[in-house]
């Protein structure tokens, strides 16, 4: 399998996390321009990088698949990418931008369990689509958007969850 990395996913990754985590941000009273840089770069590089080659991944995995097993075969392997791991990275990754090192702790990791959890049924349906009704080549950018739409509620979820 081609590593993928492109010129393209790198604009649209930096773009649209910024502007998701920036929306999350404003409405939080916690703007700071070393946090939108910070997830411009995470977005421009680490997830730029690692979620396409995860999604074409999924999609050499599931080719021989047909049928019902295949839709929640490619559906299943992408909320396993999204765990709440990879929620409290990027959770950490804000902090460590925002400059709040000492709430990189386990209640983060908490925090993005239970948003996790919750977030089970619209991250399936989303998934779905995007694994299912959307081209190879748009699913980083349909994923960035749903993506950068959750950031408002994972940030908001910090809150929620406390």
């Amino acid at each position: 399998m081609k590593l993928q990395f492109t010129k393209q996913n790198i604009l649209r990754g930096a773009i649209i996390y910024s502007a998701g985590d920036t929306i999350a941000a404003f409405l939080l009273h916690e703007f700071s321009i070393y946090r939108l840089v910070g997830i411009m770069l995470v977005g421009a590089t680490l997830y730029a990088f690692e979620i396409p080659n995860y999604f074409a991944w999924i999609e050499k995995r599931t080719l021989s698949l047909s049928g019902i097993k295949k839709t929640l075969a490619k559906t299943g392997l992408a909320i396993a990418y999204f765990n709440p791991i990879w929620i409290f990275r990027h959770l950490a990754f804000i902090k460590l931008f925002s400059g709040n090192y000492a709430q990189i702790n386990g209640n983060l990791l908490r925090i993005a369990f239970w948003s996790f959890l919750l977030n089970i049924p619209i991250s399936f349906l989303a998934n779905y689509l995007i694994q299912n009704k959307v081209k190879l080549d748009w699913r980083f950018i349909a994923s960035a958007i749903f993506s950068a739409i959750m950031a408002v509620y994972y940030a908001l979820s910090e809150t929620i969850f406390q």
